[in-house]
């Protein structure tokens, strides 16, 4: 899925409220609504840019050992059950 803005824009937007544009002046300028805004408040408020890099640094990495992990238990799933009708 695209994204429409990007953690440098996201991370903007809630410094121009920080610094005291209003939220609802805010999305009507740049065209998201007030829900988002707080979404992306709860979960990029205080960041800086280098922040969101490397949260979303993270996240990626934690999305790949998850998927290495289920593929892992599936291999040994598959292991124990042809084991079973061997036996």
């Amino acid at each position: 899925m695209k994204k429409r803005f990007s953690e440098e824009q996201i991370i903007g937007f809630l410094k121009q409220a920080d610094a005291g544009m209003a939220v609802k002046d805010l999305c009507r300028k740049h065209g998201f609504s007030e829900a988002s805004y707080y979404l992306w408040r709860s979960k990029f408020g205080g960041m800086d840019v280098s922040d969101a890099k490397r949260l979303k640094a993270l996240e990626s990495e934690n999305a790949r050992l998850k998927k290495l992990l289920a593929e892992s238990m599936l291999e040994n799933e598959i292991t124990r059950e042809v084991l079973r009708k061997k036996f």
